[in-house]
């Protein structure tokens, strides 16, 4: 038998390494890991790597592979004698760490180096070269609980399912076991529990372990003071007001994450870092230190899109974080694009937006913003001004929300003459975000909904609500997630008033890199409005877009995408009235780099209207396509 007491248990929490000086049979509880790699050695070495699970079915072997240190040093092309055998005397204990989270715990581990055991080599007689090293692994039996104890637990506490009787005793799964209950007595204000008396017996004649966890909440305590350091141009007044540190309520980790949401959304600071008080004050109130590095004040960026019918379109814009110190942002953004797209002349656009931050709440940030915008379309000629004012709400970093008073005044030219617009419109937005990654995605989805009820100022009769709603999806498969299956949906109307009565810029087009790739852009709309030539193309007041991708990632920075497009536009509004559709389909790459994947789509029409698709189209930009 072995036995864990609370310096065992210490042992199993722990995520660190253990040294083994072992020739060849390890013994059960010399050491722990839980780190492991993810990478295979790379192909045509000058060392051959040879491991050897007996009785394995393929899973445990490619865990310990990824976990092996001799795999890195071989996929990173360090052959020396010196780097190899250090590898294998640290793989001993890497590799126990993990047959121990898998409920192996009389395995055997035997690593030689051209025939010899790497454990019996001293580090300083490392040989020059080495050709072979084989990794040899007999890990028994699994081990199951007896019993799996744990108390007292907080109400409401999730613990793992494997830490039941029965179940395989891993000590990944006991390790877990005692975060979750440490975790649920913090968020019942328990801000200093930890695991007391433990006594965990391994069993080798019946291959089983009997674990107890005793749990020692500590104190309900309660927020304290929090201290700042490392403020230079921000003010701390302004700082406390963004941050709504809870002083005085009683604690609960997730303020103390949403201090640190607050804080990094402001976009002030480059790092911050909360830490809890070790003692107790008075009361069992607990202070917080908080650290925080500012950021420059100052940032420019820049984009280009291409694409062989559009042309080419550039991006830039310039941001000040920490405007007058209390962590205003103001930026500018400006756009020129369909450069060369021989269709149509260039649009141009420039805006401006300043936020504040924990404005009337520390969860609202009110803005003012306007711009305006040149558009020379095929069909008509549109020059654009508006002035926005409002307030976004963030309730989470996957929740959030808006709303605003706009004023816009729009001046169209066509065929039958030109035309103003004046609105005033109340826009309402929501956002749902449970995406993995905000630039890649591989599982989760993201939802956005915009509503905008809006009137007609001056000669502008027509009023009604537009309204738009969008849903992405995102699935992987595979240990790595290599393969990706990406969905998008849009939904958009306009009701109210009539086709004629309604703002250019409120209605629906398809086409191009945003809606339908393969077809030109905004290539379908409809033909309703009477010109002195007959009926003038002009936007639809309904619009459904569907998009579908298989994403593959062929290596570690390159990827492939198959894709597929559909969009249909309405007459009227409510999805009513004659419609026209069509679609497009194509192929991809993607390059991945530290500011998202830089996409290369080569698309082409597959059905609709015939007169939407007109060759091969070819767009380039930088993340992926939703």
């Amino acid at each position: 038998m072995g036995r864990w007491t609370n310096a065992g248990l210490a042992a199993v929490l722990a995520l660190g390494s253990a040294s083994l000086g072992i020739a060849q049979s390890t013994s059960p509880f010399a050491g722990l890991s839980g780190l492991f790699g993810n990478s295979d050695p790379a192909e045509g070495t000058p060392v051959r790597l040879d491991f050897r699970i007996h009785g394995d079915d393929g899973e445990l072997e490619t865990r310990l592979r990824n976990a092996s240190l001799l795999t890195a040093a071989l996929r990173d092309r360090r052959f020396t004698g010196q780097d190899l055998l250090a590898a294998a005397r640290a793989d001993y204990a890497r590799l126990l760490g993990n047959l121990y989270d898998e409920g192996y715990y009389d395995a055997v581990i035997d690593i030689t180096l051209d025939g010899g055991e790497a454990a019996q080599v001293a580090p300083l007689d490392a040989p020059d070269t080495i050709s072979q090293v084989i990794v040899s692994v007999r890990p028994g039996t699994r081990f199951t609980f007896s019993r799996a104890g744990i108390a007292p637990v907080a109400p409401g506490t999730d613990l793992p399912e494997g830490y039941r009787a029965g179940e395989i005793a891993g000590t990944g799964v006991i390790r877990d076991a005692a975060r979750s209950a440490v975790t649920g007595w913090r968020q019942q204000g328990h801000a200093k529990a930890e695991t007391g008396d433990t006594d965990i017996v391994a069993d080798h004649l019946r291959y089983s372990v009997d674990s107890r966890i005793a749990m020692a909440p500590g104190p309900v305590v309660t927020f304290g003071r929090m201290h700042v350091t490392g403020l230079d141009r921000l003010r701390e007044k302004r700082l406390r007001e963004i941050a709504g540190f809870p002083e005085r309520h009683q604690f609960d980790p997730d303020f103390l994450e949403a201090v640190r949401d607050r804080l990094r959304r402001s976009g002030v600071f480059s790092a911050v870092t909360l830490e809890e008080a070790d003692a107790l004050g008075p009361g069992n109130s607990m202070d917080v230190a908080l650290t925080v590095v500012e950021n420059r004040p100052r940032r420019i960026g820049a984009g280009i899109e291409a694409s062989n019918t559009d042309g080419v379109a550039l991006s830039g814009y310039w941001l000040h974080r920490n405007l007058w110190g209390g962590a205003e942002r103001f930026r500018i953004d400006a756009r020129v694009s369909d450069i060369g797209s021989g269709t149509s002349d260039s649009d141009q656009s420039l805006s401006f937006r300043l936020d504040r931050p924990a404005t009337f709440h520390r969860d609202l940030t009110a803005y003012l913003a306007a711009g305006v915008e040149r558009l020379r379309e095929e069909d008509y000629d549109s020059n654009v001004a508006f002035v926005r004012a409002g307030v976004d709400y963030y309730r989470s970093d996957t929740l959030s929300g808006g709303v605003g008073v706009e004023y816009r005044y729009q001046e169209v030219t066509d065929d039958t003459g030109t035309t103003e617009f004046q609105t005033v419109s109340l826009p309402l937005t929501g956002i749902w975000d449970r995406r993995d990654s905000e630039t890649d995605p591989k599982q989760g989805f993201w939802m956005s909904a915009e509503l905008a009820p809006f009137a007609g100022l001056d000669t502008t009769t027509g009023s009604g609500v537009r309204g738009v709603l969008e849903g992405r999806a995102y699935r992987s498969f595979g240990a790595e997630e290599r393969l990706t299956f990406a969905g998008r949906a849009r939904l958009g109307t306009v009701t109210g008033p009539e086709i004629i009565e309604t703002p250019r810029d409120y209605l629906f087009y398809s086409g191009g890199g945003g809606t339908v790739r393969g077809q030109p852009f905004e290539s379908l709309g409809v033909e309703v409005i009477p010109g002195p030539n007959g009926p003038i193309r002009t936007g639809g007041m309904s619009l459904a877009v569907v998009n579908a991708e298989a994403r593959f990632q062929v290596r570690e920075k390159i990827g492939v995408v198959g894709f597929a497009d559909y969009g249909k536009v309405w007459e009227e509004g409510g999805f009513g009235g004659g419609s026209g559709w069509h679609a497009g389909a194509g192929l991809g790459v993607r390059y991945l780099t530290p500011i998202g994947p830089i996409r290369l789509d080569v698309a082409g029409p597959v059905g609709g209207e015939p007169d939407t698709g007109d060759g091969v189209q070819v767009y380039l930009g930088i993340g992926q396509a939703f």
